[in-house]
């Protein structure tokens, strides 16, 4: 039995995924709406929005006249790049065991650029720190986070950098994240990245290049992430316009 709770539709939602890449629906085949309602015990409208949302991202399909099926390609994608989620969940998602090294925790000014980004004033102190995210000892994706030192209100340690970002800002900022502006950008690797991500340099990477906005809709950090591209590659559904 689900229980109701303000996110019904997104518990109705997670729990059919789950059951759908257990494998638990007979040749693929979802069972009706009113099987769905019935045995979840919720209603026919949050079983149709919940269907519809694992539809949008890829992981059933409608067949007119036939049904509703899983979606075998579409289970092959392991994080949607619209959702926000930590990169411990993306290992993990991709059959990793993930760990997470933090570096020494800097002040840096504001560079014209980043200022603007962050709505700063050019030399405003920054907060800066690195994570190298590991398959045991192999690291995998290495992130630098950029956070306006005004607006911590709780010193940064360590220990609390291996917090995933918006718990870290919820904590030590009082600040919600809302959403990325991202930019995936094609990058070939300098000398310290190449030697943090264990790969030669000028090996060839991409950069998703965030500032991340609060529930206010005010900037509150600039994330740089790099990927080894030889370990973790993402994938996604494109879909004609209007479909």
């Amino acid at each position: 039995m689900i229980t109701r709770n303000p996110s019904l539709t997104e518990q109705v939602k997670a729990h059919l995924k789950e059951r759908i890449v257990g494998g638990d629906f007979e040749a693929g085949r979802i069972p009706s709406e009113t099987e769905l309602a019935t045995d979840l015990g919720v209603s026919r409208t949050t079983i149709r929005d919940a269907l519809s949302r694992l539809e949008h991202e890829g992981s059933i399909y409608r067949k007119q006249g036939a049904g509703t099926f899983v979606n075998e390609p579409g289970l092959q994608i392991k994080s949607r790049l619209e959702e926000i989620w930590s990169y411990e969940e993306v290992l993990r998602d991709h059959g990793y065991t993930p760990s997470v090294r933090v570096g020494e925790i800097q002040t840096e000014p504001a560079g014209d650029q980043l200022a603007a980004e962050l709505k700063l004033e050019p030399g405003e102190p920054l907060v800066v720190f690195e994570k190298l995210f590991l398959e045991n000892d192999l690291p995998v994706v290495l992130t630098t986070n950029r956070i306006p030192k005004r607006l911590v209100s709780v010193h940064i340690k360590a220990a609390d950098g291996k917090k995933p970002l918006y718990e870290l800002l919820e904590d030590h900022c009082g600040r919600f994240l809302s959403y990325y502006l991202s930019d995936i950008v094609p990058v070939a690797l300098g000398n310290h990245e190449s030697g943090q991500l264990a790969v030669a340099r000028r090996t060839p990477s991409i950069s998703f290049e965030e500032v991340g906005f609060d529930q206010d809709n005010e900037p509150v950090v600039k994330a740089t992430s790099l990927f080894r591209d030889d370990l973790l590659r993402f994938r996604l559904i494109r879909r004609k316009a209007g479909a």
